[in-house]
């Protein structure tokens, strides 16, 4: 039998006061802040049958994961394919006057569809149904935990649902510390649920991974 449940758990608020849209970049940990969220997460999780632990190999996510690990006394187990999507606009202060205001950048903008800025909806649907049903396939019974980054979450949540990959990153329904879960129904992907253990501390939250 494989597993019951997929949870995938978005990483919480990372420290990040110049507001740097970080993407991969290493040194970006979670703030005080982010670390009450990751509690939260690992709190609504504590009482699921939780068989294994994966990780993002990003410094944020791992954090992340690190509640839920000491709680249940699981191994955090990485997997490359959980990494935050490329960006080219990675390392940069990013606002829409900003980028108006610069020629330089246009031409990663002239295709949201794909999208120009960034590594391509389709393969990040790729590498992360790909993680899922290795996951899903990876433990005899109870569930998987799966901590990752907002695009990779909201675009395998499109694909669960057969919906296109385009979208406006301002419309994700992918807060911090969210779990989206999933699990498969006579051989297809379904979403199960979607929570937001630490809603009551987004309102101020700085949010800015990636595009």
């Amino acid at each position: 039998m494989p597993a019951d449940f997929l949870h995938f758990v978005r990483h919480g608020e990372v420290h990040n006061p110049e507001r740097i849209l970080y993407g991969r970049l290493e040194g970006y940990r979670l703030s005080e802040r982010g670390h009450q969220m990751a509690q939260r997460s690992a709190s609504a999780l504590a009482t699921r049958p939780i068989a294994k632990i994966y990780s993002s190999p990003l410094q944020r996510a791992q954090e992340s994961a690190a509640p839920l690990s000491e709680n249940l006394g699981l191994p955090i187990e990485i997997d490359e394919r959980l990494n935050e999507g490329l960006n080219h606009f990675q390392g940069t202060r990013m606002s829409a006057a900003r980028l108006l205001r610069d020629p330089s950048a246009w031409w990663a903008l002239h295709n949201p569809w794909t999208p120009s800025w960034g590594e391509p909806y389709r393969e990040i649907a790729a590498r992360m149904m790909a993680v899922a049903e290795d996951a899903w396939n990876s433990v005899d019974e109870g569930e998987v935990v799966l901590v990752t980054h907002q695009v990779a979450i909201w675009v395998l949540h499109r694909s669960v649902a057969g919906i296109p990959l385009p979208h406006l990153p301002s419309n994700r329904r992918c807060s911090l510390s969210s779990i989206t879960t999933i699990k498969k129904v006579a051989e297809r992907w379904k979403e199960e649920s979607y929570r937001e253990p630490a809603a009551d501390l987004l309102d101020d939250a700085i949010d800015l991974g990636a595009v």
